[in-house]
């Protein structure tokens, strides 16, 4: 069985995002997206057009490998080191925003992806089925490049005994 784990990270982020944007009404951005930062010592919103889609595949990939998980350790997930000032100063680990994840968690959660627990938020069987089926296609994909890799994609056949 194909997961997660098996393919690349980007390109399963790029896929997700894609089928977001496409098949799930619930996610889309707010009115604010186009002017907020993604955290304290970015000096610009994000460049990109559908950033907001990126971010929520991030996340939900992200709530899949390490669920449950909260808010907290999401923006840690998601930090990155700032530079404190001019000259030899060290470098320090800023977190990420957390307006824009917890409101991405609230839009998967409406659209069914994830649920909330005791000890965090997790993936549902639905959430679990379509990144998989993602990862799937994807592993599919990379075999027709690499044909190496079309022994992980085919099932294998029963043994007799």
């Amino acid at each position: 069985m194909v997961s997660v784990r098996d393919v690349p990270a980007e390109l399963l982020i790029r896929e997700l995002a894609k089928y977001l944007r496409e098949n799930v009404p619930q996610v889309k951005p707010p009115d604010w997206a186009l002017f907020v930062k993604t955290g304290p010592n970015k000096d610009r919103p994000p460049m990109q057009d559908d950033w907001w889609y990126v971010r929520a595949a991030a996340v939900l990939r992200k709530v899949y490998l390490n669920g449950p998980v909260g808010i907290e350790r999401l923006r840690m997930a998601f930090s990155y080191r700032a530079k404190i000032g001019v000259g030899v100063r060290s470098e320090r680990t800023r977190k990420a925003g957390g307006a824009i994840i917890r409101n991405i968690l609230h839009q998967l959660e409406s659209a069914g992806l994830i649920t909330k627990t005791k000890g965090g938020r997790v993936v549902t069987p639905q959430g679990r089925a379509l990144l998989d089926k993602l990862a799937l296609n994807i592993l599919k994909e990379l075999a027709k490049q690499n044909p190496e890799l079309s022994k992980y994609v085919t099932p294998k056949p029963a043994e007799q005994g």
